[in-house]
């Protein structure tokens, strides 16, 4: 089983600098790549001066998350793709777990790592905790992590299990299931578009796992602070990825609801004393309708009908007051 590892920069030579030793150090055997997305900085020079055997796939600009992986994943050769944070320290042993569950379920086209935060390494980070789901509106939320309540780890979530979506933090991905699908959806650019390939990839009937036995550390936020940028496009992205994949029957119910609670994030964001958020929402719906057709003409041939493990994550947390992940109440299959 040929994993390789691969990490998309840009710009980012001191996480370069801080997480990439650790990489090599614990990928022994491994082939690690950096696909440099048109970095301004001396991200470059520095890669080939202190990290000769990591290879290199230099693109001419900045073409996002989805658009750089797609067009940099092109020329490595190998079963799975680890696609790797440059923020995100990896442990020893790190990728031998990933063999073993590749190898031995064929089933299985994505899966993640239990996913830390290092600068509090005993509870898990945001971006995909222990592996992660979506309610029946799309909102995300992750085993470990509801909104921003962050859980410790106690060993509570210290099996494999299916998930539905896991964190482009560090994403494993069969190569023949990235290229079949086509890769991430580049009218993303950033943000969700993880959410959206992994939903796409159970409508085509393979399956995505956590695996506990692995345990990587994020920094969080390194990559893009909360900015009027991320707040369009993860209500933008999220509203696309909705549209692509949810089942026919379900598109009017669940848009109807999904656009009241859009409201009420533009009036909290007001009430906040945050009008710029407000403003990026609004922003986020004009591009929605803008490209809708574009998104409307990408939709899967099959859509499965049980995609969502809660109904409403807004009303556990914020009405039933269910901060942790055990506590919900989950939709029977």
């Amino acid at each position: 089983m040929n994993i390789a590892v691969v990490i998309l920069n840009w710009n980012g030579r001191k996480l370069l600098n801080t997480f990439l030793p650790t990489v090599v150090k614990f990928s022994e055997g491994y082939d690690i790549y950096v696909i440099d997305n048109g970095s301004e900085d001396d991200s470059l020079d520095f890669l080939n001066r202190h990290f000769p055997t990591v290879g290199v796939v230099s693109l001419p600009n900045n073409k996002g998350y989805a658009g750089g992986y797609n067009e940099g994943l092109k020329s490595i050769k190998a079963d799975v793709y680890c696609l790797l944070n440059s923020d995100v320290r990896v442990t020893e042993n790190w990728l031998h777990p990933f063999v073993i569950c590749f190898q031995n379920h064929p089933e299985v086209a994505i899966a993640q790592p239990h996913i830390m935060d290092l600068q509090k390494p005993t509870y898990f980070e945001y971006a995909g905790a222990a592996g992660g789901y979506i309610d029946r509106l799309g909102y995300p939320f992750c085993r470990g992590r509801i909104f921003n309540i962050l859980e410790k780890d106690e060993g509570q979530y210290d099996e494999n299990v299916s998930i539905f979506w896991a964190s482009g933090a560090c994403f494993f991905i069969r190569s023949n299931t990235f290229k079949d699908l086509g890769g991430f959806d580049t009218d993303f650019f950033l943000h969700q578009e993880e959410i959206d390939l992994c939903w796409r990839t159970r409508n085509s009937g393979q399956q995505i796992v956590s695996v506990a036995a692995t345990k990587v550390y994020h920094f969080g936020g390194a990559s893009l602070p909360e900015t009027f940028k991320k707040v369009y496009l993860n209500h933008r992205n999220s509203l696309f990825t909705l549209l692509k994949n949810l089942p026919k029957r379900q598109l009017l119910p669940v848009f109807i609801s999904r656009f009241f609670w859009e409201g009420v994030a533009i009036l909290y964001y007001a009430v906040k004393l945050k009008p710029l958020f407000s403003i990026a929402v609004l922003y986020a719906h004009f591009s929605f309708w803008k490209h809708a057709l574009r998104m409307w003409r990408k939709r899967s041939k099959k859509n499965i009908s049980q995609y969502y493990e809660v109904r409403s994550i807004l009303l556990q947390r914020y009405f039933a007051f269910k901060k942790i992940f055990t506590q919900l109440s989950i939709v029977k299959n």
